[in-house]
Parts: structure tokens; sequence; C-alpha cells
């Protein structure tokens, strides 16, 4: 099938940031959030990366008036009634992701494609919650969005091999790098990445190292961009909690149990960059 309309869910950074690379790729896009705030904001982020682009020489001005004018914004899912794609990236909460769905499920025609940006729950679940579970899949964007070449494609369960093809080539031609995953927790990318940010939290709890020296070691030893600590502060704390309890129920392994320290962070309201403090003070 052919996908021309895109619909994104979610005002917030990676819904944005979505929006912004389907628009500057020649897509119609609507994004979709209750709070105009949000959109409000989220026009103006979009604005602010695209010139930044500009600024960098990654993007022509031209596809800034592009972008732009693809670009359109409402508070209502009704709006998503001729979509050909519909992408969800709210709040990481199983519930409130399959009560959306089902909202946009009935509002949709039958040939729109329904995917999550879920960074760790089952799609086959939600695929499960739906009319349409062969045409549901989750599409894992990396952040930032429209800087970063990764994204996971998982298939559901129940994916088909069209819904699947259709979402690889818009992913292709996003110029994006797609990866096929099955719908296991935490997919690739989490399920590798937050044991390790986990265990780096551990050797802070256990009086190892200081934070700083545990960031150092991954960034000079490893030649990591940034280190864990670092990182976990940018994707938040209780983003990071989040996933490890979906990896241990999930798998019922205890290696991937959430270090104490974390969870008391996460309890004292520390989430990282977002409130101004975690490992680091912002």
């Amino acid at each position: 099938m052919t996908i021309k309309k895109v619909g994104v869910l979610g005002a917030g950074t990676m819904g944005s940031g979505i929006a912004q690379v389907f628009a500057c790729n020649g897509f119609d896009v609507l994004l979709v959030d209750n709070q105009e705030t949000q959109l409000e904001q989220a026009l103006a982020k979009i604005d602010k990366s695209i010139y930044k682009g500009i600024e960098r020489g990654v993007i022509s001005p031209e596809i800034k008036t592009i972008a732009l004018a693809n670009l359109k914004t409402s508070p209502s899912l009704e709006a998503f009634a001729d979509c050909d794609l519909v992408i969800e990236a709210v709040t990481e909460s199983e519930s409130t992701k399959i009560a959306l769905f089902q909202g946009i499920d009935r509002i949709c025609p039958e040939h729109t494609i329904l995917a999550s940006n879920t960074s760790a729950i089952s799609l086959t679940r939600m695929a499960a919650a739906t009319s349409r579970p062969t045409r549901f899949m989750g599409m894992h964007f990396m952040n930032p969005v429209p800087v970063m070449k990764l994204v996971e494609l998982i298939r559901a369960l129940q994916t088909s091999d069209e819904t699947f093809n259709a979402v690889r080539d818009v992913s292709n031609a996003l110029n994006k790098t797609p990866v096929e995953v099955k719908d296991f927790p935490g997919f690739i990318s989490n399920r590798i990445l937050m044991p390790m940010i986990n265990e780096a939290i551990f050797t802070v709890y256990e009086d190892v190292a200081t934070i700083e020296d545990v960031d150092t070691v991954l960034k000079l030893g490893m030649n990591h961009p940034m280190g864990p600590l670092t990182l976990a502060d940018m994707i938040g704390l209780d983003t990071c909690l989040f996933i490890m309890n979906v990896l241990q129920d999930g798998f019922k392994d205890s290696k991937y149990r959430p270090c104490p320290l974390l969870q008391q962070m996460v309890d004292a309201g520390y989430l990282g960059k977002k409130t101004g403090r975690g490992f680091y003070q912002y």
C-alpha cells in the first residue's frame, strides 16, 4: 500500500521529532495532542530544530518551507480519519496506549496502519486490543529523532508481511535505517542498553566509583559519546525504571532487577534533566 498522509499522536519530544522527519521528507503530517499548548510548543520546537539543521548545512531552506506547509495540528483524534498511517508517541502506559488505539481504530478507515513508538511494551497485546491486529506494529524511533538514523520495526505476532513491508518502505523514505525485531521485552535497543545503565547505577550504589568516573570509563574506555549516567538523566530515570521492570516482568529473570538506587531516585522525584536533578544537577 502507498502511505501519503501520516498521523502522529503526542506532541512531546518524540512525537514532534517524528512529525518533523515525516514533514521534511514530503509526507502530509497531522500532529494530534489534546493540549493546545503542547502543540504550540511542538511547532516552535520543530521550527527551531529545522533552523539548526539549516545552520549545519544538513537541511536546505526550501525544506523548511515544504515541511511547515506539510504539517498540520489538531487537538482531536477525529482528525486521523483520512490518515494512511498513525504513529502513537504518548506516555509509556500500556492501558493509556490501548485506550487511545481503540479510539483511533474506530475512527480510521480499514486500510490505516497503526504503529506504536513504545520502547518496551508488548505490541502483540496492543494489536490484540484493536480490530486490525494484522495492520499493527511497532515503529521505535531513537531520540533525537531528526538526528538518529535507527528505527526499530517490531512485528507483533499478528503483523502481516504487507504491513511490515509498507512501514519498512516508509522508513527508508525517511532516510532511516530500519531493523526488523520480534516482539520481546525491550526489543533490541533497550534489552541491551537498559541493563548496562542499571549496572552503571549499581556501581555507584555499591560505592565502586563516583558518578563522574563511571561516565568517564565508558566515554574514554569504550568510546561512548556520553556516559551511561548522563544518558540515563537524558532519557529520564522514571523511563529507565519502567523499562527495567518490563524486562524483569517479561523474562522473570533476576538479572533485570532494577537497582535500589534507581528506585529511590524516582521515588524522590529526581528524574534527570527534565526535573533539573538526576545523577547530575541541571
